[in-house]
């Protein structure tokens, strides 16, 4: 089993950008929790402050090399079509995650253009949604 986690701009400077938004513990922090919670499932990791990179990530996932996506888009949430329509072509489980509430915060942060691509959305459990995210994407791959 093998779950892809993409990572959008921004979120490699988690524990030091508005650590009461975003949580004290760092990207790395998260990565090694979920790897800790799930030691039979191989992570892929990838954070990318560049839209094409990541969606070069989606389009290579298309050959079967990974099981499920995990990802927090960032900014590109609201405002990358191109990251949608990248998501559009990839049939295997997406769950996009957020550390904050999307909904409790800025008007323009609400809308998520990238979520419209994905199986579902968790938002507003800090890293917890991560975790929420790979059992989710668990449970989708059990039901097919």
């Amino acid at each position: 089993m093998k779950i892809l986690v993409l990572n959008g701009p921004n979120l490699n400077m988690l524990g030091k950008r508005d650590p009461e938004v975003y949580g004290s513990e760092t990207l790395t922090d998260i990565e090694e929790n979920l790897q800790g919670e799930y030691p039979n499932v191989d992570f892929e990791f990838l954070q990318s402050n560049h839209e094409g990179e990541l969606i070069d990530a989606i389009q290579k996932a298309r050959d079967g090399s990974v099981d499920a996506l995990i990802a927090n888009w960032g900014g590109f949430t609201h405002s990358s079509v191109a990251i949608h329509d990248a998501l559009e072509l990839l049939e295997i489980p997406k769950v996009e995650v957020h550390l904050s509430n999307i909904h409790a915060r800025e008007e323009f942060r609400e809308r998520s253009i990238t979520g419209k691509a994905m199986n579902g959305i968790i938002t507003g459990f800090g890293s917890i949604s991560y975790t929420l995210g790979v059992e989710a994407a668990l449970k989708i791959l059990a039901n097919r």
